[in-house]
């Protein structure tokens, strides 16, 4: 049975997979940003060290504060998998590029705090924006993991601390959720006095995100195989 389910699929690129992952979910944040509703407890810090940086630093951008972020993520990735290695470097890459991309969509005024106010458009589009960034958020993040190439630091720190200790990838994404929210409440009021940033919209992400991310990927495998197609690169990306 499973070898005929197999045929039914579609073949897929994984480096086009990673390509599609990564516009989607740059994308996917840069709405949920506009809604107002409160962002992606996995971007919250970034996005709120750029509302203070950005107080009396105007050029700074949000893609550049997630370099900082994933930066030091990455570095406490490498402590919890007790070694380096130089291909891991490729996940930080990744988190440039989408911050590139992510700076890039927000060009769109729609999405351009600058040029729309976050949460200023009419009810039933913020509505709108947030729903489809939350969704779009979790099938980039389900289709990053079916990839070779190293999906952005925080969801390489996922894959690669649950691959290297053996834990359930579900419930591992859930605690991480939970404890990206607790970090961002924390830096909104230790910089603010306040809660900022931090919404409904991010409780119900940190809620559902990691069962969405499952069930999308269960999904997903119905209907395509991710294969690379340069294998012998990328076995140079196998984290064990």
């Amino acid at each position: 049975m499973d070898d005929i389910d197999t045929q039914k699929r579609i073949c897929v690129s994984a480096e086009a997979v990673y390509v599609v992952s990564l516009l989607i979910l740059s994308l996917s944040v840069a709405m949920t940003a506009a809604s107002n509703y409160g962002v992606s407890m996995i971007v919250a810090p970034a996005y709120i060290i750029w509302m203070k940086l950005s107080e009396s630093i105007s050029w700074i951008t949000f893609g550049q504060c997630e370099y900082i972020v994933q930066g030091a993520l990455f570095i406490l990735f490498c402590i919890l998998m007790k070694r380096v290695k130089i291909v891991y470097f490729s996940s930080f890459l990744t988190g440039v590029i989408y911050g590139l991309v992510l700076d890039m969509w927000r060009l769109i005024p729609v999405l351009n705090p600058d040029v729309t106010e976050p949460g200023s458009l009419p009810a039933w589009q913020n509505v709108i924006l947030f729903a489809l960034g939350m969704v779009m958020t979790s099938f980039s993040i389900s289709l990053f993991f079916k990839t070779y190439l190293y999906p952005q630091v925080y969801d390489f720190f996922v894959k690669g601390i649950t691959a290297h200790y053996n834990l359930d990838r579900g419930k591992f994404k859930t605690a991480f959720d939970f404890t990206c929210l607790g970090v961002s409440l924390l830096l909104s009021f230790v910089l603010f006095g306040k809660i900022v940033a931090v919404g409904v919209g991010t409780v119900i992400i940190t809620c559902f995100n990691g069962l969405l991310i499952s069930l999308f990927g269960r999904l997903t495998d119905k209907f395509i195989t991710v294969k690379p197609t340069f294998e012998n690169f990328a076995e140079k990306f196998a984290l064990q």
